[in-house]
């Protein structure tokens, strides 16, 4: 089992910035990819950003320019900064790990942290 617990959220005002972190523990050896995935309401989740264990890195076209992911490899952990906030950022944000298994891919969620942008 892998654990993610994401921290960072908050209410920003349009134009600021955050930065999301999120800290995997348990079995974390072999996780490929992690990423992060937003869902507004009323809308399906949907993929921001991922970095691969190689540091190959990929984006969301709305993203792309203001946010950056990265990872501390040392500290299990991934960060996705987020610069030139916009309201339609508005999200719960979610941290996920891939993890092959011998059947498929695995999934691991984090619990979720809110990002507010608002004036």
């Amino acid at each position: 089992q892998v654990q993610l617990v994401e921290s960072g959220g908050g209410l920003v005002q349009p134009g600021g910035s955050l930065r999301l972190s999120c800290a995997a523990s348990g079995s974390i050896i072999g996780i490929s990819a992690m990423g992060w995935y937003r869902q507004a309401p009323g809308k399906q989740r949907e993929l921001v950003a991922t970095i691969t264990s190689g540091g190959s890195t990929n984006y969301a076209d709305s993203v792309k320019g203001r946010f950056t992911i990265s990872r501390d490899n040392a500290k299990n952990t991934v960060y996705l900064q987020m610069n030139s906030l916009k309201p339609e950022d508005t999200a719960v944000f979610y941290c996920n790990a891939i993890k092959p298994t011998p059947y498929g891919e695995y999934d691991y969620w984090g619990q979720g942290t809110q990002v507010t942008v608002s004036s």
